[in-house]
C-alpha cells in the first residue's frame, strides 16, 4: 500500500483531537464545581424562602449565583469550542483518501494495459498524426444534428449549456444501450436495480463524493430545503452523480451474512454533475454534460483477502469482482466495435475512495489532434482518447463510513469491501457510436448489430430531415 497526498490533514486532525481531549478533561472541574455551588445555592435559597437567611448569607448567595453563572458561561464556551473541533475533525476525516494499491502507478501518468478493437502496430488512418491522406473525421455533434438525433439549441433555451435533447433514433439508441448493458450484466449474475437519483448529502460524502473538489469547484448539486425541513432538522439531500452512491447505501447501517457475499448489483439511473468542464473539443457535445443516463455495476465482497488468510469460502474477493467488472466492460465495448485502450490509472487520478482504478477509453475520431501535433496515439496522454468506463476497488473505505458490516458463521464481524464500475456511460458511448458508425456513402450511421434488437431491427440511421 502507498500513501496518498493529504496535505496537512493528519497533523491538523491530531491537533484538533488533542485540543478536544484537553477541553473534555478541563470541563471536569467546572462541572464538578457547578454541582457543588448549586447545592450550596439550594440550601441558602431554602433558608431565604423560610426567611431564615442571615445578612452575611445573602451576600454569599449572590456571590454563589454569580460564580455559577461564570462557571456555566466558561463551560459553554469550552463545549462550543470542543464541538467546533469535532465538526472540523469530521470534515477533515471525510476528506481523507484511501491508500493506494501496489498496482497503481505513482504520479500523474497512467499505464497502458491493453487495447480493444485496436492494433497499436497498425493504427487506423485517422488515428495517425503523420498521415497526410486521412480525411478529417466528423464529430458526433455535426452527425447527430444533421440526422435529427441531437438538439442542443432547444436545450440551450430550456436549460442552458451542458444539457441536450436526444430525439428520434437518438432517444431509441439511449434506451438500447441501457438495455444491452443491463442484459449483459444480468447474464453474468448481476441483479438489476433502479435506484433513486436523490440521496442524503451525508451518504454521498461517506462514499467519498465531496460537495466541492480540491479546486473548490462545485461537484454535487444540493437540493434546497424547505423552511419546514430546516425546522425539523431533516438532513440535506443531493442529486447523485452516479448510481454508485445509492447502491452503496442499500446496506448502510446493516449487517450482511458472509454467505450472502458477493452481492452484485447493476443499476441504471439518471446522474447529475455540477461541473461540466470548459468548452472545447474534448468536452463538446455529449462528452461532458450535466445530466446523463448511466448503468453502474456495484458489488460487496469479503475483506479477508487483505489479511493474508485467503479468500472467503466462495473464493470471491474484491479483486475478483474488479476483474469481473472489467470483463463485462470489455465484452460490451468490444461488441460495439469501438477501438479502446485500457489504462491502469495513476495515483493522482484516483478518487478519494479508490485504492485502485482502471479506465477504458475510446478513440474519438473528431478529437484527433492536428496533423502538426507531434503526440502519438500510443502516448498515455494522447488527447484523441476519451474515458467511457471506470472501475475502482474501494476496500472498506465506504463500508466503514456507511456502517455496513459482514458477520461470518463464527460470529466475527468486519467491514466488507466495495467495488464499482461503469457498465454504460450512455452519452459518451452514443457519441462514439455516431462517430465510428458514420458511413459517408450511406449518408447515415450503421447501428452496431448487438443493439438492433432494441432498435426495431434498424441497421442504418439515415436521419429525420
Amino acid at each position: 500500500m502507498y500513501k496518498r497526498q493529504v496535505a496537512d490533514y493528519p497533523p491538523r486532525i491530531q491537533s484538533l483531537a488533542k485540543e478536544a481531549s484537553d477541553l473534555q478533561h478541563a470541563l471536569k472541574h467546572p462541572r464538578a464545581r457547578i454541582k457543588q455551588v448549586e447545592k450550596e445555592i439550594g440550601k441558602l435559597a431554602t433558608l431565604a424562602g423560610r426567611q431564615q437567611l442571615e445578612p452575611e448569607q445573602k451576600g454569599d448567595l449572590d456571590a454563589l449565583r454569580q460564580e455559577a453563572k461564570e462557571l456555566k458561561d466558561a463551560s459553554q464556551q469550552m463545549m462550543d469550542r470542543r464541538e467546533e473541533c469535532m465538526e472540523e475533525i469530521q470534515q477533515l476525516a471525510l476528506s481523507l483518501p484511501n491508500l493506494t494499491s501496489k498496482d497503481t502507478p505513482v504520479g500523474d501518468i497512467p499505464r497502458i494495459v491493453t487495447y480493444i478493437n485496436f492494433d497499436p502496430e497498425s493504427p487506423l488512418s485517422y488515428a495517425s498524426p503523420t498521415s497526410s491522406t486521412a480525411a478529417i473525421p466528423r464529430s458526433h455533434v455535426s452527425i447527430g444534428t444533421e440526422l435529427g438525433l441531437l438538439d442542443f439549441t432547444s436545450s440551450a433555451t430550456s436549460t442552458g449549456w451542458g444539457w441536450y435533447f436526444l430525439t428520434n433514433e437518438g432517444c431509441l439508441l439511449e434506451h438500447a444501450l441501457v438495455q444491452y448493458a443491463l442484459t449483459t450484466a444480468r447474464k453474468k449474475g448481476w441483479k438489476p436495480v433502479s435506484p433513486p437519483s436523490v440521496v442524503y448529502s451525508h451518504i454521498a460524502e461517506a462514499c467519498g463524493f465531496q460537495p466541492r473538489d480540491a479546486n473548490n469547484e462545485q461537484q454535487i448539486w444540493s437540493i434546497q430545503q424547505t423552511e419546514r425541513d430546516k425546522a425539523a432538522h431533516k438532513p440535506q439531500r443531493s442529486l447523485t452523480g452516479t448510481a454508485e452512491i445509492p447502491l452503496a447505501a442499500m446496506y448502510a447501517g446493516q449487517e450482511i451474512r458472509a454467505e450472502q457475499l458477493p452481492l452484485k448489483f447493476v443499476g441504471a439511473s439518471r446522474c447529475y454533475r455540477a461541473e461540466a468542464g470548459a468548452r472545447g473539443v474534448d468536452t463538446k457535445g455529449l462528452y461532458r454534460v450535466h445530466e446523463f443516463t448511466k448503468v453502474e455495476l456495484f458489488g460487496w465482497a469479503d475483506n479477508i483477502e487483505q489479511d493474508g488468510t485467503g479468500a472467503n469460502t466462495n473464493g470471491i474477493t474484491s479483486t475478483s469482482l474488479f476483474e469481473e467488472m472489467l470483463s463485462i466492460q470489455t465484452d460490451i465495448l468490444s461488441s460495439l466495435n469501438l477501438p479502446c485502450r485500457v489504462l491502469e490509472m495513476s495515483s493522482s487520478d484516483l478518487g478519494a475512495s479508490a485504492i485502485r482504478k482502471r479506465d477504458i477509453e475510446v478513440l474519438f475520431p473528431s478529437r484527433i489532434p492536428n496533423k502538426s501535433d507531434s503526440s502519438s496515439v500510443l502516448d498515455p496522454g494522447y488527447s484523441g482518447w476519451g474515458e467511457v468506463t471506470s472501475t475502482s476497488i474501494c476496500t472498506d473505505y465506504q463500508s466503514r463510513r456507511l456502517g455496513t458490516r459482514v458477520r461470518d458463521g463464527s460470529g466475527v464481524s468486519r467491514f466488507p469491501h466495495t467495488v464499482n464500475g461503469t457498465a454504460m456511460a450512455v452519452p459518451r458511448v452514443l457519441a462514439a457510436i455516431l462517430e465510428h458508425g458514420w458511413d459517408e456513402a450511406l449518408g447515415g450511421v450503421v447501428v452496431p448489430e448487438v443493439l438492433r434488437p432494441w432498435m426495431g431491427g434498424l441497421e442504418v440511421i439515415r436521419g429525420n430531415k
